[in-house]
């Protein structure tokens, strides 16, 4: 293991946090006033500015040319989103939002308190970064929910927080969403020989699309889509509906990177209103797709977004999902057969993406749950901001079944696996196979781990929540739906939510990236 290169990579992902931090302190500012700003965001400010620096000047006297090996780029990756998350945590640990070190100060808590206020806010970093979307901020958790609640007044506990630290929250999404290396490739594409390795590394696909003839182009390219895709949806959002403006800007925030935060206990739900779920909806499904193909079609290249065997494929199973789940809904619910259609398609789109809800899917029949389940699990395209295993590594794993099949049946016979007109080599078709395998023991372990934690907790509370953890999904079924979710998160003992934590970042890099720290050849100083 180089140093040199990790320290830099470290270094610039760690200057590049200083970013969203400075927009949403000098927005603070303005909204609470000088002193909490301050209070709030000058640490964080300090820490990613100086640390940044000071690892970049570190690691600059070494020859570039030489620099990065995969073993760099995927550790380098791995270890990158942990400062990211930790420094992303403290303005809810600083601002309020959780027990900090200014109440300890001021005699408002006591330092078991802060511990479990720092733990809740390195979840909601996490969950914010990962994209995931699952939440802690509850009356049970949030010290600005207690003060301002009664027993006879129902909080918005969400609602309640500074504005301030809601836009940090939905900025965590959105940063993540693409990644924030990715971001920094932009940059470490040429102060590194091996932009291609971070890639491969950080995209949530498995293969990186060339849009340019170099990384640091098709980066460009990638956070162009993402940017103009955001600045649309909020547009419309806020020209088109009865929100205001920084109700679309948070939702157009979080939309994009499959994030799902929102700025409200009951998030989409609260507004009940079709045409902003409907908007919603239509870039939640672009979020699902393959930035490539978004590309493709934005350059007039149809030919190469309708041939896709994996958007097919994806728009396919959205389908038969949406018609199945319409059905049963209209049978087995009070549902009109307006409201199912409705609600079974918004839900389809967005348990493989965001995680937004337009009811409260934990009641609905065991059938469209189980639905909604598989989708978890499938999740989105390859090289989207989706989550979940990804249509791609389901096909092809689904084609080296049947190719077995045919060699037993006829043992003779060459069958190659071909997508997209393309013969997919046996290097690549291992590489998924660990994939899933790895997934699946990986979700086998945490419903292992979280039902010993939490032997409290229903067979459909485990196995969706560790589904959902591993797919960045956010809300789950059972005990964490989209209504509760956030007082049971909230009532976990702390080894269960610092291991769901874990459990979210496995997910956001796809296991492999991670597992690669796990080798004790990555770390040899050869």
């Amino acid at each position: 293991m180089r140093w040199d290169v990790v320290g830099l990579v470290l270094g610039w992902t760690i200057r590049l946090v200083a970013l969203p931090l400075l927009i949403v302190a000098l927005f603070s500012i303005f909204e609470d006033g000088l002193i909490y700003s301050v209070k709030t965001y000058f640490l964080p400010l300090f820490i990613s500015g100086i640390l940044g620096q000071l690892m970049v000047s570190m690691s600059n006297g070494y020859e570039a040319s030489t620099r990065v090996r995969d073993r760099e780029a995927f550790a380098s990756v791995a270890l990158g989103w942990i400062p990211v998350v930790l420094i992303g945590s403290l303005p809810f640990w600083l601002g309020g939002m959780f027990y900090g070190p200014f109440d300890l100060y001021s005699g408002d808590a006591s330092i078991r308190q802060i511990s479990q206020g720092a733990l809740y806010s390195w979840f909601e970093s996490m969950s914010g970064f990962t994209t995931t979307g699952a939440t802690v901020i509850d009356p049970s958790s949030s010290p600005i929910c207690r003060e301002i609640s009664t027993n006879s007044l129902v909080v918005d506990c969400i609602a309640s927080q500074p504005k301030s630290l809601l836009l940090w929250r939905s900025l965590t999404q959105w940063f993540g969403g693409m990644g924030v290396i990715m971001l920094g490739l932009l940059i470490l594409s040429r102060a590194l020989g091996g932009g291609k390795a971070f890639a491969r590394a950080e995209l949530t696909g498995p293969t990186v699309s060339n849009l340019s003839t170099t990384i640091e182009g098709t980066a460009r390219k990638l956070w162009a889509i993402y940017i103009a895709l955001t600045i649309i949806l909020g547009i419309l959002l806020y020209q088109l509906t009865d929100m205001g403006g920084f109700e679309s800007l948070n939702y157009a925030l979080t939309t994009m990177p499959s994030g799902g935060f929102g700025i409200t206990d009951l998030g989409i739900m609260a507004f009940d209103d079709p045409l902003i779920e409907s908007i919603i909806l239509i870039f939640m499904l672009l979020t699902c797709i393959n930035f490539t193909l978004l590309y493709f079609g934005l350059a007039g290249k149809w030919n190469e977004v309708l041939k896709d065997q994996e958007l097919r494929t994806y728009l396919l199973i959205l389908l038969v999902a949406w018609v199945a789940m319409t059905f049963n809904l209209s049978r087995a619910t009070d549902y009109s057969l307006a409201e199912s259609i409705r609600h079974s398609l918004f839900q389809s789109v967005s348990i493989s993406s965001t995680g937004y809800s337009s009811a409260d899917f934990s009641n609905w029949p065991v059938f469209s749950q189980f639905v909604l389940l598989l989708l978890m699990i499938i999740g989105a395209s390859a090289g989207s901001t989706g989550g979940g295993l990804k249509v791609l590594r389901i096909r092809i794993a689904f084609e080296l079944a049947k190719r077995e099949v045919m060699r037993i049946i006829q043992p003779r016979k060459v069958v190659t696996i071909r997508f997209n007109q393309n013969v997919v080599d046996e290097d690549r078709i291992w590489i998924i196979l660990g994939m899933v395998s790895s997934w699946m023991v990986l979700v086998t372990a945490s419903m292992l781990t979280i039902s010993f934690l939490e032997p409290n907790l229903s067979l459909t509370d485990v196995l969706s929540v560790s589904i959902s953890l591993l797919g960045n999904t956010g809300p789950a079924l059972g005990s964490f739906g989209p209504v509760n979710a956030a007082s049971v998160w909230s009532q976990l003992n702390p080894l269960s939510m610092f291991t769901s934590t874990i459990l979210m970042w496995l997910g956001r890099l796809e296991l492999l990236t991670v597992l690669v720290l796990l080798h004790p050849r990555t770390w040899s100083s050869d």
